[in-house]
C-alpha cells in the first residue's frame, strides 16, 4: 500500500480470534480486548501483544471500564478491538467496540499518524457498529462516556454485567 500504512495479517486473524466464537472453546481464553499499534519504524499497524485481555483476565475485576482504560497508554495512542458485554431492557447483547485512543498527552505527531491510518485498520474490521474516540481523560473518567456510544442510559442497563 504505497500511499498509506500496511495493516500486519495478525491485525487480521486477532480480528477474526475475537469475532468468532468457536463451538467448544473454553469461554475463559476469549480475547476480550486488543489493543493495536502502529510499529516503530511507522510502516505498519500491529498487534500489541503485551496488552491484550482475555476474559479470564477479568475475573473478579470490580470495574471492568476501568481495567480497560487502564491498559491504555497515558502518552501514546493505540487502536483497540472490545468485546463488549452489555444489557438492554430487551436483551442481553456482544458488540465489538473500535477504540481511537488518542490521549491528550501524546505528541501531535503520534496523533496525526494515528488519524489519518484509521481508516486502513477499520476497512480491515467489517460489521463493527461502535467506535469510541478518545482524546483526553475526560472522555474516560467514567462509563458515561462510553454508554453514551452504545446508546446512552435510557438503552443501556448493564456493562459488563454492572447495573449502570
Amino acid at each position: 500500500m504505497a500511499s498509506g500504512i500496511a495493516v500486519h495479517d495478525d491485525v487480521v486473524l486477532t480480528f477474526d480470534k475475537i469475532r468468532v466464537r468457536l463451538q467448544g472453546a473454553d469461554k475463559q481464553e476469549q480475547l476480550k480486548l486488543v489493543l493495536f499499534k502502529i510499529s516503530d519504524d511507522g510502516k505498519c499497524i500491529v498487534v500489541d501483544e503485551d496488552n491484550c485481555l482475555k476474559v479470564k483476565d477479568l475475573n473478579g475485576e470490580e470495574d471492568v471500564f476501568r481495567k480497560i482504560v487502564n491498559m491504555m497508554p497515558t502518552e501514546d495512542c493505540r487502536y483497540a478491538l472490545y468485546d463488549c458485554s452489555w444489557e438492554s431492557k430487551d436483551s442481553p447483547k456482544e458488540d465489538l467496540v473500535f477504540i481511537m485512543w488518542a490521549p491528550e498527552h501524546s505528541t501531535i505527531k503520534k496523533k496525526m499518524k494515528y488519524a489519518s491510518s484509521k481508516q486502513y485498520i477499520k476497512a480491515k474490521f467489517q460489521g463493527l457498529k461502535f467506535e469510541w474516540q478518545v482524546n483526553d481523560m475526560s472522555d474516560a473518567k467514567d462509563s458515561s462516556a462510553f454508554i453514551d456510544k452504545l446508546g446512552g442510559r435510557g438503552v443501556v442497563k448493564k456493562l459488563e454485567g454492572k447495573e449502570v
